[in-house]
């Protein structure tokens, strides 16, 4: 809501001394963010005057057109003589009054004015359009012209109110009556105690039989409608410059008269308004729902497909205005247009004016329903005094009949569904008992007849809420109107005092230890939205059946193409990694831990849970039983070098044996030791998948698949080449630890190294090796590494060669060469018994 300082000091009378600024200090602290205070005109310096366009020169010789002009200035020059000035606006004539800016003005943005040649000519100043003088927008998108009444030489800034300050509120959804001069004007008043001059207070006369008939079908949707009928209107009546000014600086644009006199009526009371053409409305006007799949043309020029909840307004024919949010094009205020036999102006001389109250949760869901935001459907959504309909439209006869000549018929209508006002009761010390602070009763009482309360009883309070306040419903409603006058920097500081707790749990303990573990191995994190649609899965290249296509579908998706909570970390990790890829970052290392959602199928649906007390514990099991399978993963994904090139010495890309490692990192933190076995699972590529086991409660159990992914994969994904992924399940890794993770034990004896290389089958997995020497070997094993893997002519045909380094080290004693070369011969005995190894030259 755009508030001109000039406008408000019509309702309140502020001190003269007080700035926008000033008026700013007293609002917020009262609730009311004032986001910016708008120094309209600043650095404006005239002189800036009315003048008179005595001839135009048209100049023809260049590629657009130019006019060079005269203009009386009056003594404004200081020469009486006519000013010439060379203009390319061409919407303004001879005898027209124009706003000049004469050389030694300066015009917003600090542009000073000079005498200057330019095509040919010498312009001694500049005719001003709206938007050279900060105006705005005034609709003709060319050069102001001013009635014909104003005097040549007359001051143009203050005519034309350019210097004035604009205070910019953001008006939360509660506080609707504040998109109005009345309910900011009041919010003023009460913060510098001042009286209000409500704009509201008007006589309004009686509802009479005789006033435009009108039929409301639907008093739940519409309680109130009110209708009066002006005639006789001059349809070449203009809005009066003050009238346009103070809807531009509202931010508003000049339309036509009675368009204007309506939308100046809303931002005064806060009532919307709607004025329909008399002479295109067929018979009575009608208030109903709308029948499914009607059709109707707003104002904006759309044709829409009605729902049978949407209320419209009728007449005869059907709809001629969308309730609430915008009118019809077929009641549409016509322009005035000159008749070209008569040379009499023609237009709307007629109108009915429509001032209603309508459900606010209907008008909401229309307004989106049709993506129709409009500044009534603003209004009426966020709640509007039904008891200012008769006011407003008063409000807007008196203004036509002023301005444009019309005569107000005596009918007067209005349809009123019975109500009662809204009372709360509330005890006198409830504001103290929210705040903390005694306030008492007297200030109570007084705080709440600000806001418009009546206030009954002594100890009990009694509180009837006014009309212009529809989110005051509850007692701590009315506690806060106290607290908020009273002042929040008032109330007292103090923190609570948190009881003891225990700690975080060990699966948040873990968590954290994953992620510290991955950053120091040199992943960078990368949170990603957990939603996911069918077309990754697809890109996946998934089975129909398989686990991670059973999605949970969202109601309200933020994307149409993402609408399930994803149920695997990698689709979002791989679209971090193309997006860093295509911005040049070709060496990445990404991880991610979080939440995958996985329905079991058995899920329920989840029951409406009460406000007014806690949920009982088996009500919270009901809540917990309607979600699904939420099991915590990790996840890293990998392309590019692993290791940088330099004078060290080579670099190595990243590949498969990398996201292995990252699944033993964190396999480590949980104190869980990983069994790695070929695989083939999507998207991986079948040859290079790992699958990674852990042992729970002794049985072997899938915490996840690490490897290089399948090159259609890549390629439908446009990821870098051999890109690598890897995730595990870290609930998994969480049981099969059991506990706390065992300390290593350290011995002070020394290890004995022994070399072992072994000719397996081409085919034989080094995992499976790997298994057998470690379970051969003994209790004396302390590590295992396999570092050489090698192929060629001398080991055979489908033959490959895999080199251990096995390290041996005793608790209690210093090993002998024989006890190392036992528990070795021991493993290779059993590795060749499970893998057909032999000893590489045997």
């Amino acid at each position: 809501m755009r508030v001109p300082l000039s406008w408000l000091r019509e309702y309140v009378d502020l001190p003269a001394t007080e700035t926008g600024r000033d008026v700013q200090a007293k609002l917020v602290p009262a609730g009311l963010e004032v986001e910016a205070v708008e120094q309209l005109g600043a650095g404006l310096k005239g002189p800036l005057v009315v003048g008179k366009v005595l001839t135009i020169e048209e100049l023809t010789e260049f590629k657009k057109p130019i006019r060079f002009c005269t203009v009386d200035v009056g003594p404004a020059n200081g020469t009486g003589e006519p000013q010439e000035i060379v203009c390319g606006a061409r919407n303004f004539a001879v005898g027209d009054k124009v706003v000049v800016v004469l050389p030694g003005a300066v015009l917003p943005g600090d542009f000073a004015i000079a005498a200057r040649k330019t095509y040919g000519k010498t312009s001694h100043g500049m005719i001003c359009s709206g938007d050279e003088l900060g105006m705005g927008d005034d609709g003709t998108g060319g050069i102001i012209v001013l009635p014909p009444e104003f005097e040549v030489g007359t001051d143009a800034i203050e005519l034309l109110e350019l210097v004035d300050e604009v205070l910019d509120i953001a008006v939360t959804p509660d506080r609707g009556y504040c998109l109005s001069m009345r309910g900011i004007a009041r919010e003023t008043a009460t913060a510098y105690g001042l009286p209000l001059r409500d704009p509201a207070l008007l006589d309004v006369p009686p509802p009479n039989s005789y006033g435009y008939l009108v039929k409301v079908s639907d008093p739940r949707g519409c309680d109130r409608f009110t209708a009066r009928t002006v005639t006789g209107l001059d349809p070449e009546a203009r809005s009066p410059i003050w009238l346009r000014r103070r809807l531009q600086k509202a931010g508003m644009r000049p339309i036509s008269l009675a368009v204007d006199v309506t939308n100046y009526v809303m931002l005064e009371v806060g009532q919307p308004l709607h004025a329909y053409d008399r002479s295109r409305i067929d018979g009575t006007i009608g208030v109903r729902r709308a029948e499914q799949g009607e059709k109707f043309t707003t104002l904006d020029g759309t044709k829409r497909v009605l729902d049978a909840e949407d209320l419209v307004i009728t007449d005869n024919r059907g709809p001629i205005g969308l309730a609430g949010v915008m009118g019809g094009a077929n009641t549409e205020i016509a322009d005035a247009e000159t008749d070209a036999e008569t040379g009499r102006a023609k237009g709307t001389t007629d109108v009915v004016i429509e001032a209603a109250h309508f459900d606010p949760l209907s008008i909401a869901r229309t307004a989106r329903r049709h993506k129709l935001a409009s500044e009534a459907s603003k209004r009426f959504e966020r709640g509007v005094d039904p008891e200012a309909a008769s006011a407003a439209a008063q409000r807007t006869v008196d203004l036509l009949v002023l301005l444009a000549g019309g005569t107000a018929e005596a009918g007067v209508t209005e349809v009123i569904a019975p109500s009662a006002p809204r009372s709360i009761s509330m005890g006198a010390n409830h504001p103290d008992r929210v705040a903390g602070v005694e306030y008492g009763r007297e200030t109570v009482v007084r705080r709440l007849q600000e806001v418009g309360c009546d206030v009954y009883g002594q100890d009990d309070l009694v509180v009837t809420v006014p009309s212009w306040r529809p989110d005051l419903a509850f007692p701590n409603d009315l506690a806060e109107e106290v607290i908020r006058l009273e002042g929040y920097e008032n109330l007292p500081s103090t923190l609570p005092t948190p009881p003891s707790g225990r700690g975080l749990t060990g699966r948040q303990r873990l968590h954290r230890r994953v992620g510290r573990a991955l950053a120091g191995a040199g992943y960078v994190e990368a949170l990603n939205y957990p939603f996911i649609g069918n077309a990754v899965l697809d890109q996946f290249g998934l089975d129909a059946d398989d686990a991670r296509r059973r999605t949970v579908e969202l109601v309200n998706p933020i994307s149409d193409e993402e609408p399930a909570l994803r149920t695997t970390l990698l689709p979002g990790l791989l679209g971090a990694l193309r997006r860093n890829d295509g911005r040049g970052s070709h060496d990445l290392a990404l991880f991610e831990t979080g939440l995958v959602f996985r329905p079991t199928g058995d899920e329920r649906k989840a029951v409406r849970l009460p406000v007014d007390r806690r949920p009982t514990d088996e009500e919270i099991a009901g809540i917990d039983a309607t979600l699904p399978r939420q099991p915590r993963r990790a996840a890293v994904v990998l392309a590019g070098a692993r290791e940088q090139a330099g004078w060290w010495g080579k670099g190595r890309p990243a590949d498969w044996a990398d996201a292995v490692e990252a699944a033993r990192t964190i396999a480590r933190e949980a104190g869980v030791e990983l069994i790695i076995r070929g695989d083939r699972h999507a998207p991986w590529h079948p040859g290079r998948c790992a699958a990674l086991y852990v042992t729970v409660n002794g049985t072997e159990t899938l915490a996840g698949h690490a490897g290089e992914l399948h090159p259609r994969v890549i390629k439908e994904l446009h990821l870098p080449e051999r890109s690598c992924a890897m995730e595990i399940e870290l609930d998994v890794l969480e049981q099969a630890a059991g506990g706390a993770p065992p300390a290593p034990r350290i011995s002070t004896f020394p290890v004995a190294t022994q070399d072992v290389a072994l000719v397996v089958p081409a085919g034989v997995a080094s995992a499976d090796v790997e298994s057998a020497l470690r379970a051969g070997a003994g209790e004396l094993l302390e590590s295992l590494r396999l570092f050489d893997v090698f192929t060629g002519e001398q080991l055979g045909e489908g033959k490959k060669s895999l080199a251990y380094a096995l390290r041996f080290r005793a608790a209690d004693r210093t090993l002998t060469v024989d006890e190392a070369s036992a528990a070795r011969d021991a493993a290779v005995a059993l590795a060749a018994e499970r893998t057909g190894a032999v000893l590489r030259g045997a």
